[in-house]
């Protein structure tokens, strides 16, 4: 499938247009120099619709869109388990997590580790998701991007990833987090309306053109399967998603990392004006994530009788972008290409972070602000070379990418959250349990997928997270306790329980029990 000439129009004025919105938002008073709160925090300025939007936005990327739809393509609606959770846990995230990481006015996760626990700590993570962001979640971003617009436009994958490249940086570099926090507004609202039209483009062709419900109703009946929202063993993807230890296993663990502890994503709410502003942010995208399996999910599950002979899951949603009338799909493919330079620009954005004020800044303080920001430019040029070169070598192997970003996150995905859970809710927790956990997540992976590769991923991780917690448990009353016992947590924090923030977390409940009793 090729673009028609409208449609690259389409394309072209649209990231014009971005660019343009990016570099007028990015600018600053004159008399003003940016430092490294206004580059990596936005100011500390960003209200509650833009940190929302922009969390959807950094969430919904290529392993998001390109990924998420393979896996419906291949094991069904099953897969929407992990946006509808996220939903839950978002709200979980707002209630009891960020209110201490606000309270501590950290600039990132490894700062906080430092504070609760040692710099032995927080070197150690931040090293860590340094390395994870540019060998997993870039690479796989731009490798899926490169071979979305490899599918839609004809272009070859490794000029698709230099473009990509080159526009996230174009819009994100000068700005910092508040060009992309607001253009991230732009983003979302294109993401949800093109995903809802593709979706609903794509049942009405599965039906003949009778109709939306129409559509809905033969995939349900010649695909049955695909409908399961709790696998039976039986099933050829219960590896991937077992049963009903999903909903009370290791996807909680990996939920509460992803959209707690992960700074490419925290990152927005910590650069909320107040903690209130933060936790509206935090539920209004909690209920943008609802929509998710429709808009990423479904169009996958048709494509499975729209396309039944693709190479490869991870064509799907590229394939069925060709439903989409012209200039149309010029628009969506822009909406696609815009969720990719989204979580580019995110994840660069939160390595440039971690590196410059947890590394470079203890390796050279005293150094001017201007300094710190364009050491910060510097790394993220550096991350997106890295991974350029790096990502068809990595990905080029992998059928699904989504599970290849899950399998290797979760080597040490059970040991950060007991770290976190520990350090913020338990004051015994010391430095040495912290390393115990962080060393014990990897070994204790490795050692279950080889010892018992029957274990199914998830309960790997569940289990993984028990042995950790015991692991610090232990080492922390063995050990003396910790310096850092007056650190700010549970007790130390004065929660913002209003009404509309419980309404929200109620309407998810309901709105998620009437998901799974429907499709169980």
């Amino acid at each position: 499938m090729t673009l028609d000439t409208l449609d690259i129009n389409v394309f072209i004025a649209y990231v014009v247009g971005l660019v343009i919105i990016a570099i007028w938002i990015s600018r600053g008073e004159k008399s003003h120099e940016t430092n490294t709160e206004d580059y990596f925090l936005a100011s500390k300025a960003l209200p509650w619709w833009a940190i929302g939007a922009s969390l959807i936005a950094s969430n919904i990327s290529a392993e998001q869109i390109i990924g998420m739809s393979g896996s419906g393509y291949a094991m069904g609606l099953a897969i929407a388990s992990y946006e509808w959770m996220a939903a839950i846990t978002l709200i979980l995230v707002g209630k009891y997590l960020l209110p201490i990481f606000l309270k501590n006015e950290i600039f990132t996760m490894p700062q906080y580790l430092e504070q609760r626990f040692d710099s032995r700590v927080k070197t150690t993570l931040a090293i860590f998701w340094i390395a994870v962001y540019i060998f997993v979640n870039l690479t796989a971003v731009l490798w899926l991007g490169g071979l979305a617009i490899e599918a839609v436009a004809g272009v070859d994958a490794m000029t698709g990833m230099l473009f990509l490249s080159i526009f996230s940086i174009a819009y994100s570099l000068y700005g910092g987090l508040k060009a992309v926090a607001y253009t991230d507004i732009v983003q979302v609202v294109l993401l949800v309306f093109g995903g809802l039209l593709l979706s609903y483009l794509a049942l009405t062709q599965v039906a003949d053109g009778e109709g939306l419900f129409a559509g809905f109703a033969i995939l349900s009946e010649e695909l049955p399967s695909h409908f399961d929202m709790i696998l039976s063993p039986d099933n050829a993807n219960y590896m991937s998603l077992p049963g009903i230890s999903v909903l009370i296993g290791g996807m909680w663990v990996m939920n509460i990392s992803y959209w707690g502890f992960n700074q490419y994503i925290i990152q927005r709410a910590l650069a909320a004006k107040n903690l209130g502003e933060a936790q509206k942010g935090i539920a209004f995208a909690a209920y943008l994530k609802l929509l998710m399996p429709v808009i990423v999910v479904l169009p996958g599950i048709a494509a499975v009788v729209l396309f039944p002979n693709l190479t490869s899951p991870d064509l799907a949603y590229p394939s069925m972008m060709s439903l989409m009338p012209v200039g149309i799909k010029g628009l969506v493919f822009a909406a696609l290409v815009a969720a990719i330079v989204s979580s580019l620009a995110s994840m660069t954005n939160s390595i440039s972070t971690i590196f410059t004020m947890d590394i470079y800044a203890k390796l050279k303080p005293a150094k001017s602000q201007t300094h710190y920001v364009n050491v910060g430019r510097g790394a993220t040029l550096t991350a997106l070379t890295i991974a350029l070169l790096t990502a068809r070598p990595l990905l080029g192997q992998f059928e699904q990418a989504f599970q290849y970003i899950q399998e290797f996150t979760g080597l040490f995905t059970p040991g950060i959250v007991v770290i976190f859970i520990t350090g913020m809710f338990w004051k015994r927790a010391t430095s040495r349990g912290a390393l115990a956990a962080a060393i014990g997540s990897a070994v204790f992976s490795v050692a279950l997928k080889f010892g018992l590769p029957s274990l199914p991923f998830m309960d790997r991780i569940g289990l993984v997270f028990l042995l950790c917690l015991a692991v610090t448990l232990v080492v922390s009353l063995m050990d003396k306790p910790s310096d850092h016992d007056s650190s700010v947590s549970l007790d130390d924090v004065s929660f913002i329980t209003d009404r509309g923030f419980n309404l929200a977390a109620i309407g998810c409940v309901i709105i998620l029990t009437f998901f799974y009793v429907t499709w169980w």
